[in-house]
């Protein structure tokens, strides 16, 4: 409630239109175009180190889905403005799960156990293990976000938003040191009443004028070797 501000882009539709519907399939035609002919231009008649080709269909789809994996994970992570154990889980944890599906479906066990089904032995060792291939991935990365973040950063600058507004003012009130704190004088407060006002309270004169606080004096008391009351004095 801090900065109510933020709240119009959502009330005015501004982040869901016509608009940015169009903007979201201009970006999704592009970066499939990207991410089909990056690699099929760098598989295209090409051969390993040891001169065997790896021009194939499967080696292809391969490093298209490998690309768009790895596009996907790092527009997410650029996306993310908090980062916590769950986001670290889900975004590493899906590489890590995807990479070791695509050895074991390109596996010998695989290959062992059902033939039909896992035919292409070895295709994910002989793909990934080349530079070239690890190249073109670096290159769709970069053609894919690039034109994102530079677009994101022209619109803040050029024309802000109220969410770049707002952003901006939190980044310069961090920068700024906080205000000294007021000093505040202690009073002491004296503990001892006066004897005006313990005269003037209610309930202790009566006290004293009934007499009840006044003790009677009493004799002394026959207990102890030298009181007057005692048996020894007695027949002194």
């Amino acid at each position: 409630m801090q900065f109510p501000h933020l709240y119009e882009p959502g009330q005015q539709n501004l982040y869901f239109n016509k608009i940015e519907f169009v903007k979201c399939v201009l970006h999704g035609i592009y970066s499939s175009l990207i991410l089909f002919f990056i690699p099929y231009g760098a598989m295209y008649d090409t051969v390993r180190s040891d001169g065997k080709a790896i021009a194939d269909y499967q080696s292809f789809a391969l490093m298209a889905q490998t690309c768009l994996l790895i596009v996907v994970s790092v527009q997410i992570g650029l996306d993310t403005a908090y980062w916590t154990a769950v986001n670290q889980f889900f975004i590493w944890g899906s590489l890590s799960v995807y990479f070791a599906i695509i050895f074991t479906m390109y596996s010998d066990g695989m290959y062992l156990i059902f033939t039909a089904s896992f035919p292409f032995i070895g295709t994910a060792r002989n793909t990934l293990s080349q530079p070239n291939v690890w190249l073109v991935i670096f290159l769709s990365i970069i053609l894919c976000v690039l034109p994102v973040v530079g677009g994101r950063f022209l619109k803040s600058q050029l024309m802000p938003t109220i969410s770049d507004k707002v952003l901006r003012k939190i980044r310069a009130a961090k920068k700024q040191p906080p205000p000294p704190l007021p000093k505040i004088r202690l009073r002491r407060t004296s503990t001892r009443r006066s004897g005006y006002a313990f005269s003037h309270q209610h309930g202790f004169g009566a006290l004293i004028m009934s007499g009840r606080n006044m003790r009677p004096k009493l004799p002394f008391t026959t207990t102890g070797m030298f009181s007057p009351n005692s048996e020894k004095n007695k027949h002194k």
